[in-house]
């Protein structure tokens, strides 16, 4: 055995060895994909409602959104296995809209693995290759290398009810990478597996992605493999991207209510408008009775608003910083952090008390607190039903 694929006796994949040993024979280079007024509906009801977006080549770009908000229609719609009912779907600027999903040349990973049982482990990976009429010996390179570079070598003549879940989900990913395709297309690839396992694997994609160029478009409702994995990330709700934007970007710059309370679970704290912004801050008297100073955003005196902090911003602090006050009501010790939730003063009766994460020596049930946040981590939201 090379001495690069020594350590991977295990069967743990090396994202460096895989990539190491594919890259040289070709070069991967993803695809740019364009998206412009995607729209499908069954029975009347709408499921996707004019998605447009643009990925750039070698981009990792995640659809995140609860069950039905529209995310796995559009990734079949962009597959092929689901045709639009109007909009397109263009690579590399050429217009794929109506091409059969076999000649589209993308790579697909199923969260179910789909691997035939009937076959061994490196007739799985071999498949594909089989099916673009590559040549036998070529095939027989190409599965060894892809099957050594994986720790699945040894596995090569067993059938996938053999396998451990984690073992049949590199076979998948394996029998993707073996043709090369620019652009890989993933639906909930890590749904089945254990939380580690879960873990492993989305560092191991992420450095394969990385490694070897490609453009991945992945599906999940999981905001944590999200923000670990993606470049970017589409926040999606009732068939409708609500934000495309970087892990950061939507976490630190939520443009709706929705995406910070998806993204975070943000607070939201109720108050009037006193400064509008024209000082270079807002400042919002809570209903509580606390005034929260909040960065500069464009508001009119008096308006309604909800001002959204995530709990990891929200701190306990000593009086004359706070912004509210209040009594603790639960403190929940969880490794590295403590949760806590604080019944604001003065909050209307069945408002939800503030959640806080907190690595410092947290306060008891029962102690009265005061709480504050830096402006930059403070959100302003009109006061609708935007969530």
């Amino acid at each position: 055995m090379p001495e690069r694929t020594q350590g991977l006796a295990t069967g743990t994949l090396s994202a460096d060895d895989l990539a190491a040993v594919l890259a040289p024979h070709h070069a991967l280079t993803g695809k740019s994909l364009s998206v412009t007024g995607l729209r499908k509906s069954y029975n009347g009801t709408t499921v996707v409602d004019g998605v447009d977006m643009e990925i750039a080549a070698g981009e990792f770009v995640t659809f995140l959104g609860s069950s039905g908000s529209g995310k796995t229609t559009t990734l079949m719609m962009l597959a092929g296995f689901t045709e639009p009912d109007s909009g397109t779907v263009s690579v590399d600027g050429r217009d794929i809209t109506r091409l059969n999903p076999g000649k589209r040349d993308f790579g697909f990973v199923f969260q179910q693995y789909l691997l035939f049982p009937h076959m061994t482990v490196a007739e799985n990976v071999a498949f594909p290759l089989q099916l673009r009429g590559v040549a036998k010996p070529e095939i027989r390179r190409r599965v060894a290398e892809t099957l050594e570079a994986a720790g699945l070598s040894k596995f090569a003549g067993r059938r996938p009810r053999e396998l451990s879940g984690g073992q049949q989900q590199r076979v998948a990913l394996c029998r993707v990478l073996v043709y090369r395709p620019p652009i890989v297309l993933m639906d909930e690839p890590l749904g089945a597996l254990d939380k580690k396992l879960r873990d492993q694997m989305q560092t191991e994609i992420k450095s394969i992605q990385r490694e070897l160029g490609l453009t991945v478009i992945y599906v999940t409702h999981d905001q944590e493999e999200a923000l670990v994995l993606s470049d970017r990330i589409a926040i999606m709700k009732d068939g409708l991207i609500e934000q495309f934007d970087t892990p950061r970007g939507l976490f630190e710059r939520p443009r709706t209510p929705f995406v910070a309370d998806f993204l975070g679970a943000a607070n939201f704290l109720p108050g009037t408008v006193e400064d509008g912004g024209d000082s270079g801050s807002t400042r919002v008297r809570l209903d509580s009775g606390g005034v929260l100073t909040a960065r500069a955003h464009p508001c009119v005196p008096g308006r309604r608003v909800r001002a959204a902090v995530r709990p990891g911003r929200l701190r306990l602090c000593g009086a004359e910083e706070s912004c509210c006050t209040g009594v603790v009501e639960t403190a929940v010790y969880v490794g590295s952090l403590t949760r806590i939730t604080v019944r604001p003063d003065g909050a209307a009766p069945g408002t939800p008390p503030l959640r806080i994460e907190t690595a410092a020596t947290p306060p008891r049930p029962g102690e009265r607190v005061n709480v504050s946040a830096e402006p930059d981590d403070i959100s302003i939201f009109d006061d609708v039903d935007g969530g």
